[in-house]
């Protein structure tokens, strides 16, 4: 979820999700509480308005996202009339453009865009077949439609011209999908293919992204996952990333839709 969405905002936000609705042949919905800061933090207003947003939803499945810190609030989730799914937790890390530690040079290594949205789709199935989003929480989803999901959002980045890849001269190794925002470059997906890892390349990856974010004149690098995935995290950490923010993840759903049928 992007950064501006999760970090910055201070209010409670609810959206349909269209691409997803289209995705899992369900209306869905994307309901966001943002961190805050310290000075600002979480009021009643705010649970107010999570409580407002969930009971007025028409949406099968809602997606909530609010600050990891906020303990108590799942307990709450309970009596809104919907069965809350803990669905993971999204874990948000920073890098100060300039100061990464990057690994030392590799001869027959590249780096530059790749634009082919077909190619950068056929690499994410590869990629990210194994990575457990916060969709497989949910009985009512399909995982296929989620593998789906990533494609198209790579494809698009890669259409945009926002796709970096990593290649050998011979075939590509790995991609990062990336949106510039201001002084900040968020990578959205980045990894490295099924059949090149161990090897160390991912930060080769990483410092693709770091360069090309200074090239522009953009101070920060930033990157989320879910908080299960601790050997990206590890990675991000040796590179000089620091973590910033955790977002729960929980799939609110209509308890109806989850009895077997005839139940």
């Amino acid at each position: 979820m992007a950064w501006q969405d999760v970090i910055e905002a201070r209010a409670v936000r609810a959206v349909p999700s269209p691409l997803e609705s289209a995705r899992f042949g369900r209306p869905v919905e994307r309901l966001t509480v943002g961190a805050g800061s310290e000075e600002e933090p979480a009021t009643e207003d705010t649970v107010d308005g999570v409580r407002e947003a969930v009971l007025g939803s028409a949406a099968d499945v809602i997606v909530l996202r609010y600050p990891a810190e906020r303990v108590g609030w799942f307990a709450g989730l309970t009596g809104l009339g919907r069965t809350a799914i803990f669905a993971d937790c999204l874990v948000y890390w920073s890098l100060r453009a300039g100061r990464g530690r990057p690994p030392a040079p590799s001869p027959g290594l590249r780096t530059g865009p790749l634009r082919d949205p077909a190619a950068v789709a056929a690499l994410v199935a590869d990629i990210f077949a194994a990575y457990g989003n916060h969709y497989l929480a949910d009985p009512l989803l399909d995982p296929a439609a989620a593998l789906a999901g990533y494609q198209e959002w790579a494809a698009r980045s890669a259409a945009e011209g926002s796709c970096v890849a990593l290649d050998d001269g011979a075939r590509t190794l790995g991609i990062a999908t990336l949106e510039d925002g201001g002084p900040r470059t968020e990578i959205l997906l980045a990894g490295v293919v099924s059949a090149a890892r161990g090897r160390g390349l991912y930060a080769h990856l990483l410092k693709a992204v770091e360069d090309q974010a200074l090239a522009r004149g953009g101070s920060e690098v930033v990157i989320s996952t879910q908080s299960h995935n601790t050997r990206v995290q590890r990675a991000w950490a040796r590179y000089g990333f620091v973590p910033v923010q955790a977002h729960v993840t929980v799939h609110l759903v209509r308890p109806e839709l989850l009895r077997p049928a005839g139940a």
